[in-house]
């Protein structure tokens, strides 16, 4: 059989490490082992009937069809409703696109607006997807660490630092995966003024976990923060995070007019547009009763205490409490350099440290994934039960290192 030949693009990026990680947990599992999962990223609460029963509406009333590229009217109705009360902004409908995920629309939003080596920076520690998709769209990422003595956020300095005449993004995610750090609105404004000084750098702003916070209030989104830059800020969103809609692949992206027209050129090539049934799910859940986003975002929390408050009691270990969405990123400094009194494990980097976990029946997410060592990812989105289970076994495998 001749060889087939890959393309760069292709060659040049690597499977999401979240997703290897998941799939190794489950592999495990299915063979037998006995695995706490904390790897995955998708939240364990059912979808709302509310909302289920608005896909099933559709099907029912043969909304089964084609829709708008960029979704339909209802849709973006709900969108541009939440925008206002989220950011005070009033959004027009043809600013607003819709997509299969937030993933989606990101990527695309790439593939739209960089070319050859065109830079877009990326805070470390970073959603693992952020650098690949850069790399795929020939672009060039460039990192920037953002220490945890910094809350693991961006400082004016090193963003100023970072750009140059080929910066073309920045990437802002707040909450942050796999931090949970916020941005206050005085962190905000300070980059807005950084910001002021290049007109050429576009923002990408990932709010998907924004309704997943622990603070007082409404989270605030850099285009409320500085209002006049919102024509180079492109916020992306959706419902899979914080309506347990993982599976539904619906996400949105609203901003800049001319970035949207060719998203949506992009995606009539694509995939001519978003699952109607999704959509229609989706309107329902940015609409209706908000119980459901309170309430898990209230159980987030506690298992955010929970979690926090067991890892800082293992001796090597220690962690920030989390402002946001549902992860905890545990430095494990105080493990390397250690191994197990059998000289099976020797401790070198956080990626031996999470197999030395998983050998001890904890599935967790190495730092350096993220960009940033030696720490690891735990997920939360779980039960408290498997929360307590997984801690007593990562504080039992700590105890065993020397």
């Amino acid at each position: 059989m001749p060889e087939f030949k890959l393309a760069k693009r292709v060659t040049s990026i690597q499977p999401s490490p979240s997703t290897a990680a998941a799939a190794r947990a489950r592999e495990l599992k299915a063979a037998g082992r006995d695995i706490v999962d904390m790897t995955v990223g998708e939240p364990d609460f059912d979808t709302p009937d509310i909302i289920k029963d608005a896909g099933i509406a559709a099907i029912h009333d043969g909304k089964t069809k084609y829709t708008a590229v960029n979704g339909i009217l209802e849709l973006r109705q709900a969108i541009a409703g939440r925008m206002q009360r989220h950011t005070g902004i009033d959004y027009p409908l043809e600013q607003i696109t819709v997509g299969g995920g937030g993933k989606q629309i990101i990527f695309l939003a790439l593939m739209a607006s960089i070319d050859n080596n065109d830079e877009v920076i990326i805070p470390a520690p970073y959603w693992v997807s952020y650098p690949d998709m850069v790399v795929a769209n020939e672009g060039k990422p460039v990192i920037v660490a953002c220490p945890e003595e910094d809350g693991f956020k961006l400082r004016p300095e090193a963003l100023e630092a970072a750009i140059t005449p080929k910066t073309r993004w920045l990437i802002l995610n707040t909450p942050s995966n796999p931090t949970g750090a916020v941005y206050t609105a005085d962190e905000l404004k300070a980059l807005g003024k950084v910001l002021e000084r290049h007109p050429h750098v576009l923002v990408l702003t990932d709010e998907i976990y924004d309704e997943i916070w622990f603070g007082e209030g409404r989270l605030l989104s850099l285009v409320e923060a500085v209002p006049h830059l919102k024509d180079r800020v492109f916020v992306v969103n959706g419902v899979s995070k914080s309506y347990a809609m993982t599976g539904w692949r619906l996400g949105y992206g609203v901003g800049p007019l001319p970035l949207v027209n060719a998203i949506n050129k992009l995606q009539s090539q694509i995939s001519s547009c978003p699952s109607s049934i999704s959509q229609a799910a989706a309107a329902a859940a940015l609409d209706g009763n908000q119980r459901f986003v309170t309430e898990s975002c209230a159980a987030y929390r506690r298992r955010r205490d929970i979690a926090v408050e067991r890892l800082n009691a293992v001796p090597g270990l220690s962690c920030l409490a989390p402002d946001g969405a549902f992860y905890i990123f545990v430095n494990c400094a105080g493990a390397i350099g250690k191994g197990t009194a059998d000289g099976e494990y020797r401790i070198r980097n956080d990626l031996d440290f999470v197999l030395y976990l998983l050998d001890s029946g904890v599935a967790a997410i190495h730092g350096a994934a993220y960009g940033l060592s030696p720490y690891f990812r735990l997920s939360i989105a779980t039960s408290e039960d498997l929360i307590r289970e997984a801690c007593k076994r990562i504080s039992a495998a700590c105890a065993a290192l020397q």
